[in-house]
């Protein structure tokens, strides 16, 4: 009987992937038909659901050039009425919370450049500022009792100094500046600007030139930002406002310290936020934080909840007020946060729920009985939910789907889901998740005349022990008599984790289907979505161990007979970047590669990235260092250069400092001179996240160019 049902549960499910399947290939430019959702909340009474939406749309004013556009929608939670947009128009809104009476919404749209606060009445009527404030404002949250807005605001060190609300005392930090010559930080000088006047006037007017930006002087050990280097410090305080027009914000917090998290009590008369533990600490060395409460009138801080050595960053405080939830992890190290929850009845216990995961997101049930949250995992990023009494997770989606912007009501949850036949809907259901409603037709409309290449999981066991995950997608107008072309795309981080229930290469797999290669991809050693041992294991190897991985995956879509061993190619950004040039000096399998915003020495990538940490994190220590110098050596791609002679394709984004510009050319200009077959390609303005939020264009002349290179030594 057991078989049968099997049986026909496969049979169904076949059916299913078959009827939604239609026949007009995924496109290059199907990327702009693409509608991401976020942000997804109920209404306290639970009839309504506000959410997020981010189109790609023509821009109107430069041909051949597109916008993103971000709106608010509204729609009912059983589904009765359709989905209106909130907001529209050329101006982005987001950021959307529930009123206490569930009458108005605030969000945030920019004006002049700067994100501010507005109330929309759902009865009707337009948008009413709530904030003007210079910095911008964002995150605004109301009270419980719905008399007041809570918001942040963010401002350089420069602001600070002159701000006489934060820094009234007109001061400069208690902790130490790190200028060199100067036994303590220097007061504010109050000496004019002269370029041929006294030493303090001197300064005075190097001062002004550097606020100026005629020039970068930096002190900051992390100071390159994603796109530009950034010499100065940056602030997050937090603000309370009355509901009333014409009120005055209060701020709750001051001076040269950043704070995170900021939720109510339910009371409304306390505030919970997370800050840096040592207030004398240089914020660059500072690596552990605390947890802490003020009043909502204003007062000083109280710490909650500190850990000796430990990063804590706070969640949501339970419906009844007992609990609190917050994650912990060790800083500078390869780690997973811990998921914890705090009893204000009995704070010496502590209540941790057992997940070996990420955390992306938790939530309260309404009776405060029940958490639930979402984590990456074996592919995908399922719904979990733990009792307090029994904290044990019990997961309620499959690996099979990515869940994310989690909200719950009484009845039900609501949440933005990623399959591979749907890259982003909004859905519904019970508690448990044992029905399910699509509230949204945003991507289903065009999506439905699409034909899909669908991914079969698989998996093998490494020289580790280790469980490996891999997923092979087949030609999308796959024919069993033919050979085909086999792409091995691999994942950076290197703790990312990719499968069916990821949203960022949905486009670009079923793209590459399309032009008929078969795609590979895998979660090799090192991943996400597998626990801390495999996280870890890529520890002083990048390179070998990895590569074992991610070639036994492409070997096992081989032996499946349909792909042309002779024709494989390799791809991948970041810390895939770094395998694909790895790949290109220890193997000559491939007919070609391509290698995008990758990290091929990474003595250099200490010094030029803003994700240098990695280096001390995953190699034990700095370059300076003999026995840290000689590893960094051996697991550089730059170090294996003069072996490679596969035709290779090198694209970075020229204002990417992530990982740095100079990785990219240092590779390419070592393979020209060895008069290797390459190509280098910059995209000016692109950054790091080029793929998945950057230029609309450029995010199409990447894959194109990509298709284009392989094509030149690719025979269908």
């Amino acid at each position: 009987m057991k078989k049968t049902l099997l049986f026909l549960f496969l049979t169904l499910n076949i059916f299913l992937l078959q009827a939604q399947n239609g026949t007009q290939p995924v496109t290059v430019t199907d990327l702009t038909k693409i509608v991401q959702l976020g942000t997804a909340s109920f209404s306290h009474n639970g009839k309504w659901i506000v959410f997020v939406s981010k189109s790609i749309l023509p821009d109107e004013d430069k041909k051949n050039e597109y916008m993103y556009r971000t709106q608010i929608w509204l729609v009912s939670a059983d589904g009765s009425e359709a989905p209106r947009a909130l907001t529209s128009g050329t101006v982005n809104s987001s950021q959307p919370v529930w009123s206490a009476n569930d009458e108005q919404i605030a969000f945030v749209r920019s004006v002049k450049d700067k994100s501010q606060i507005f109330l929309l009445s759902l009865n009707g009527g337009e948008a009413v500022p709530v904030t003007s404030d210079k910095y911008g404002a964002s995150s605004p949250q109301f009270s419980p009792d719905g008399s007041k807005i809570l918001y942040s605001v963010s401002l350089s060190y420069t602001e600070l100094l002159k701000d006489s609300i934060l820094n009234s005392a007109h001061s400069v930090p208690n902790w130490p500046m790190e200028k060199p010559g100067f036994k303590t930080n220097p007061p504010q000088s109050k000496a004019k600007q002269n370029a041929n006047g006294s030493l303090d006037e001197i300064r005075a007017y190097l001062t002004q030139n550097a606020a100026d930006n005629k020039v970068k002087v930096f002190n900051k050990l992390s100071f390159e930002g994603e796109a530009n280097t950034e010499p100065e410090f940056d602030f997050n305080h937090y603000y309370i406002t009355d509901i009333k027009p014409g009120s005055k914000a209060i701020p709750l917090t001051y001076g040269f310290h950043s704070y995170s998290g900021a939720v109510f009590t339910p009371d409304s008369k306390t505030i919970i936020l997370s800050a840096d533990a040592d207030s004398l600490a240089n914020p660059d060395r500072s690596h552990v934080s605390i947890i802490y409460t003020i009043p909502a009138t204003g007062g000083a801080l109280t710490p909650l909840i500190k850990e000796a050595e430990m990063q804590l960053s706070n969640g949501q405080v339970s419906p009844d007020g007992r609990y609190l939830v917050y994650q912990m992890s060790k800083e500078m190290a390869i780690d997973i946060s811990q998921l914890l929850v705090y009893d204000f009845k009995d704070p010496e216990k502590k209540i941790r729920i057992p997940v070996d995961r990420l955390v992306t997101g938790t939530i309260w049930s309404a009776d405060s009985k029940y958490l639930y949250f979402t984590a990456q995992s074996n592919g995908g990023v399922p719904v979990y939910k733990a009792s307090i009494t029994n904290p044990a997770p019990v997961m309620l989606s499959t690996f099979d789907e990515g869940l994310s912007n989690l909200g719950v009501s009484k009845k039900q949850l609501v949440y933005v889901k990623t399959e591979v036949a749907d890259p982003f809907e909004l859905y519904v259901s019970d508690l448990d998740r044992k029905t399910e409603k699509r509230l949204t037709s945003f991507n289903a409309d065009w999506i439905k005349d699409k034909k899909l290449s669908f991914p079969e999981k698989k998996y093998y066991t490494n020289s580790k022990g280790l469980k490996v995950e891999y997923w092979v997608m087949k030609p999308t107008n796959f024919d069993p008599n033919k050979k085909y072309p086999v792409m091995l795309q691999i994942h950076g981080g290197p703790t990312a984790m990719w499968g069916p229930g990821e949203s960022t290469m949905w486009h670009e797999f079923q793209y590459f289907c399309a032009k008929g290669y078969g795609v590979v991809y895998s979660n090799p050693r090192g991943s996400g979505g597998y626990g801390i041992d495999f996280t870890k294991a890529n520890y002083q190897d990048w390179g070998d161990g990895p590569t074992e991985d991610v070639l036994a995956a492409l070997d096992g879509a081989l032996a499946e007979g349909w792909g042309d061993s002779k024709q494989t190619v390799a791809t991948g950004g970041s810390y895939a970047g770094y395998l694909t040039g790895w790949l290109a000096g220890h193997t000559k399998r491939f007919a070609a590669i391509s290698s995008q915003r990758g990290v091929y020495d990474l003595t250099t990538f200490f010094g030029e990235a803003n994700a240098w940490t990695l280096v001390p994190i995953y190699f034990g220590g700095y370059p300076w260092e003999e026995n840290t110098r000689a590893v960094l050596a051996k697991e550089s791609p730059f170090t294996y250069v003069n072996n490679i002679t596969t035709p290779y394709l090198i694209i970075h984004g020229e204002t990417d400092l992530r990982t740095g510009i100079v990785q990219g050319e240092m590779m390419y200009k070592a393979l020209k001179v060895l008069n290797r077959p390459v190509e280098y390609v910059q995209h000016p303005g692109g950054t790091h996240e080029l793929v998945r939020s950057g230029n609309v264009r450029q995010r199409i002349d990447q894959m194109l160019r990509i298709y284009e290179f392989f094509e030149r030594y690719i025979s269908h």
